[in-house]
């Protein structure tokens, strides 16, 4: 885009007339300025705005045919007269946005090969941004309760107990609670709760650095001096935080977080699951005295833009969210912690594709604070970089308090299969019975939502698949629904079949966790169980009660998905048992050894937190695999060190650089057309030192109605390879109604 892109918002056309006729009272003092506006275009706009509008301040802009806020990026460009250019409409009362942030938005763009608009829409997404400050009625708790206590009411009681001393207003404390208008008017009829007005945007409360210091190891505290100092230092320094599982990595952060607030600083963590947040808040509120501000999808939107108002006003000293949070307009940030820093989740798949971990680091780097990530398995990217003396490394080998690691065993599914239909070998259901005869606790652990991955009819052979992509049909017997977990098509599950009309011949082909609950029903009648997976929760209040309930010993046997290895703490949890150990080596995935690896350590890592000695049970047909091996001995330095040599071979990351290329559309010629073109304009690849493949059909090949091909761009670890890829995208215009997404650094390739 360029001149043509500002000459389209120029004129008047298709402005509504409450926008058109706007126009400053003094047009004589206005002056041009560029605005960034959250839009897909790769340059700013020019504007007239009031004498006096700094650069980095919010404005409200006519944009098409809409108003939209934007940021002030500099002086205009000048290539439009000056009578043909729009005033904004009208400057917002909020703190302009730094320097840093600024500076942050376009190296981030540039990295990712993004349009600079649509990293800005990173930056402004919070609802009522642009509202005026105003008052709103809220609920607190009140000292009341009705006679009557239904589930409902309960959930309403939980949030505000989970939140002590906030209002929320009726919708937000209704959506939290997942209930109705009608049970918070019963409520505060009863006294339960309390009605009152409040401002809008109210401030967060202090945090105190010296409220509650824990005891600490003398690793931990070794480990949180370095931190401290680093810290305390006010300048860039990146740190690798490796401690086993259950070493107390959370407890030697939280130092460095009060030394941030010593200085004055402000400290964002980094979660990888949303239901990992509320237990969080507790820790940090236990440790400071206050909670922090929130940040992430099931927070409500006044929360949102009061978290975002006082990170732009300072007032936010903590920020505890998910990886968006590191788009909020900090005023002054000296950490950012990755927990979990190997985790997959902090790669955004679609939109603005970015890996959390990577950014962080950048933002660290340019506000001259700390970036600590934080893992038991840390990526091969980080551990690389620890190894190559760009990052400094720390390192918590044993666990807190004198609990010992769990001891890992292999369960050969070649000479002790589980019986015929059934997915439990003889020694892990004996190993689950003895568990439960001691008063403990087992997890059953299958990366695998649902009830089976495909089923089929036995009469005619029919499979079922999603009609919109080349996926099959999951059955979650549970919501008695055929579920696409593509693109979330759902259908009633059928009684017979859709294409013979066969009834009794539909039969379900492997295991999902529902699957596994059936069995394990069966087998241990008196157990209670309890199943974790994020398809059947439908809030993540509901997840954490759920969590709660686990940790508080009302389960016996915990059947759950990837969920429980992230971060979880069940004291009474002796055993891990893993029905599938070798599902995640399947595919020809790069990072499929890595990723398993990860995953087994750290769902082994979930028994024997606390004063029992805990288990881990791997059933797998491949015990002599690499993998295997490595996750056995837990030689965990000798695994990194292979898997480096391997990539290091192959020329692929975290040695080499790759650049995904996804063309869609839904048609399917104009796709491989435009695929063809792209593959055909790779000389200026090559001429840059470039490799590139493809294109090639997708693993699926239809998402969501569109057809799908792939290509690859690999290139040697010192090349531009950025500029090149953006240089050799804009040479080719895809046809009409076909998209090409260039994905930097790729973790998926489906």
């Amino acid at each position: 885009m360029g001149a043509g892109t500002n000459d389209q918002y120029a004129g008047s056309a298709g402005l509504t007339d409450s926008i058109a006729d706007l126009r400053l009272e003094q047009p004589g003092e206005a002056i041009v300025v560029s605005v960034l506006v959250p839009a897909p275009v790769e340059r700013a706009l020019d504007y007239l705005a009031p004498a006096g509008t700094p650069v980095g301040a919010f404005v409200e802009a006519p944009l098409g045919g809409r108003s939209t806020m934007g940021v002030v990026w500099g002086a205009g460009a000048g290539d439009f007269a000056r009578e043909r250019l729009k005033p904004v409409i009208r400057v917002l009362d909020m703190p302009p946005m730094r320097a840093e942030m600024r500076e942050f938005l376009s190296r981030a763009a540039e990295y990712t090969i993004t349009d600079p608009g649509l990293m800005t829409r990173l930056a402004t997404r919070a609802p009522g941004l642009t509202d005026p400050p105003g008052a709103r009625r809220i609920y607190r708790l009140g000292a009341g309760r009705p006679d009557r206590m239904t589930s409902a009411r309960t959930r309403v009681i939980d949030v505000l107990e989970d939140h002590p001393g906030l209002g929320f207003s009726p919708t937000d404390l209704a959506d939290l609670a997942g209930v109705s208008a009608g049970v918070l008017k019963g409520l505060a009829e009863a006294g339960a709760l309390i009605s009152s007005q409040a401002p809008r945007d109210a401030p967060f409360p202090p945090l105190d650095p010296e409220a509650n210091p824990v005891a600490l190891t003398d690793a931990q505290r070794q480990a949180a001096d370095a931190l401290k100092a680093s810290v305390a230092a006010r300048r860039f320094a990146a740190i690798l935080l490796k401690g086993v599982t259950g070493s107390g990595k959370t407890e030697v952060y939280l130092e460095a977080v009060a030394e941030c607030l010593r200085q004055g600083r402000q400290a964002l963590i980094l979660l990888p699951e949303i239901a990992l947040t509320a237990a969080f808040l507790k820790r940090i509120e236990a440790r400071f005295g206050a909670r922090p501000a929130e940040w992430h999808s099931a927070v409500t939107g006044a929360e949102r833009r009061r978290a975002w108002r006082a990170a732009a006003a300072g007032n936010a000293q903590v920020v505890v969210g998910a990886r968006s949070a590191l788009f909020l307009p900090f005023t002054d940030l000296g950490l950012i912690v990755v927990d979990e820093e190997h985790d997959a989740s902090y790669k955004q798949e679609d939109g603005v594709r970015y890996h959390a971990r990577d950014m962080a680091v950048l933002r660290a780097s340019i506000e001259g604070g700390a970036a600590l990530l934080a893992s038991a398995t840390p990526s091969l990217e980080s551990w690389a970089n620890a190894e190559a003396g760009k990052y400094a490394r720390l390192d918590l080998p044993e666990r807190f308090g004198g609990a010992a690691l769990p001891r890992i065993s292999a369960v050969d599914s070649r000479t002790t299969p589980p019986e015929r239909g059934r997915w439990l070998s003889r020694p892990m259901e004996e190993a689950v019975a003895e568990r439960m005869g001691r008063g403990e606790q087992a997890l059953l652990f299958l990366n695998r939502r649902g009830y089976a991955p495909l089923t089929l009819c036995r009469a005619c052979g029919h499979r079922f698949g999603c009609p919109h992509c080349d996926a099959w049909l999951v059955e979650h017997r549970f919501r008695r629904q055929m579920l696409c977990h593509q693109c979330g098509h759902a259908e009633p599950a059928p009684e017979k079949c859709p294409s013979c009309g066969a009834d009794d011949k539909l039969s379900a082909c492997g295991p999902g966790v529902e699957r596994l609950a059936e069995e394990v029903a069966a087998r241990f009648p008196d157990a209670r169980l309890a199943i974790l997976s994020s398809d059947l929760a439908a809030s993540a209040a509901e997840q954490k009660a759920r969590i709660d309930a686990i940790a508080a010993g009302e389960a016996d046997i915990i059947i759950g998905t990837q969920i429980v290895a992230k971060g979880h703490n069940f004291p009474l949890l002796t055993l891990v048992g893993v029905v599938d150990a070798d599902l995640g080596l399947q595919g020809g995935d790069m990072r499929a050894a890595e990723r398993t690896f990860q995953l087994m350590r750290q769902v082994a890592g979930r028994a024997g937190r606390a004063d029992k000695p805990g288990a881990a049970m791997l059933q797998t047909a491949a015990p002599d695999h690499p993998v295997m091996k490595a996750i056995l001995s837990g030689d965990e330095e000798a695994f990194h060190a292979r898997e480096a040599e391997a990539r290091r071979a192959a020329g692929v990351p975290p040695y080499g650089r790759m650049i995904g290329v996804i063309v869609s559309g839904r048609d399917e010629r104009r796709v491989w057309a435009s695929a063809m073109a792209l593959g055909q304009a790779g000389d200026a690849l090559r001429a840059a030192g470039c490799q590139l493949l493809g294109p090639a059909p997708a693993p699926i090949a239809r998402v969501r109605g569109q057809s799908r091909a792939r290509l690859l761009i690999k290139a040697p670890k010192g090349v531009a390879v950025q500029q090149a890829a953006a240089a050799w995208r804009r040479s080719v215009k895809p046809q009409s109604g076909v998209r090409v997404i260039l994905d930097v650094d790729p973790q998926s390739f489906l």
